[in-house]
């Protein structure tokens, strides 16, 4: 990438030095570790100098510690996110993450509206962040569950980890509460079943060992006609007599479905009309 740093922004070698070495690195998102790396300075002069790149507008601080190169087109503009998805690898330090819940729904044309908020799944507790008007969300999740794990080109240049589809509209069953709910993860669900394989599907569902996900998964491959009536018998067979909430968020209200030892707190006409909106 081509280095083009105007006067207003420019601090002179050292600076320069930097900022080429940030980019052949691919580094436009980079730590305090990094200046103190490429600079062969200890961690005071660093901060220091990190201090008055972002004062005159060459890189813009995300997090402590954790900053971002302002591109040159942006002129004399002092903050800049850059990409939403990349911000949160590196928040997440790049591993131990994966794009999950609402945010892999946005990634998969699961969603009608955009989604405001940043979802990570991530084996570590992180506290919730918000960075320069956008917010991220890291659910802290077990090892168990980080399976059907896919690459996402996020730009040209960088790949970041998402859920797969079938993984997707597992998590959106296990917690719709990141999702905006029971009939948002079933609207996306519908929106790409096409794409879906119900074998997968239903692997995944059995793999979490969450009795809620079985049902609430059969029951929407039954309401949708998604997969064959073996497959659905294949999920049947790991029910117990207890009975679950359709959709958790809402009051315990409304008809019980033995079928998939169920009670209805969102009708089925609900879910349905849904689909042909």
């Amino acid at each position: 990438m081509t280095l083009k740093y105007n006067v207003a922004k420019t601090l002179g070698s050292k600076a320069a030095l930097l900022i080429a070495a940030l980019y052949e690195e691919k580094l436009s998102i980079f730590r305090l570790t990094d200046v103190q790396r490429i600079l062969a300075i200890k961690k005071p002069s660093a901060t220091n100098f990190v201090r008055k790149l972002v004062n005159r507008g060459i890189a813009s601080r995300l997090k402590p510690g954790l900053f971002i190169l302002v591109p040159f087109e942006l002129g004399k503009e002092r903050e800049y996110l850059g990409d939403p998805l990349i911000v949160a690898r590196e928040i997440a330090c790049g591993k131990g993450y994966y794009f999950s819940h609402g945010s892999a729904m946005q990634i998969h044309q699961m969603l009608t509206q955009p989604q405001l908020l940043v979802y990570a799944s991530v084996l570590k507790p992180r506290r919730p962040v918000r960075v320069l008007g956008a917010e991220f969300q890291f659910i802290h999740t077990p090892r168990k569950y980080f399976f059907g794990v896919a690459d996402h080109w996020a730009t040209k240049e960088t790949q970041v980890k998402v859920s797969d589809l079938e993984k997707t509209v597992i998590d959106g069953l296990r917690q719709p509460e990141y999702c905006g709910g029971l009939t948002e993860v079933a609207k996306g669900l519908w929106m790409r079943h096409q794409d879906m394989n119900p074998a997968r599907l239903i692997e995944y569902a059995k793999k979490t060992g969450v009795g809620a996900v079985v049902r609430r998964l059969g029951y929407l491959m039954e309401l949708y006609k998604i997969g064959a009536a073996q497959d659905l018998e294949a999920l049947q067979n790991t029910l117990t007599e207890t009975y679950m909430r359709l959709d958790p968020r809402l009051l315990a209200e409304g008809k019980f479905l033995r079928r998939w030892r169920l009670q209805l707190n969102v009708s089925p006409e609900e879910l349905l009309a849904v689909v042909r909106t």
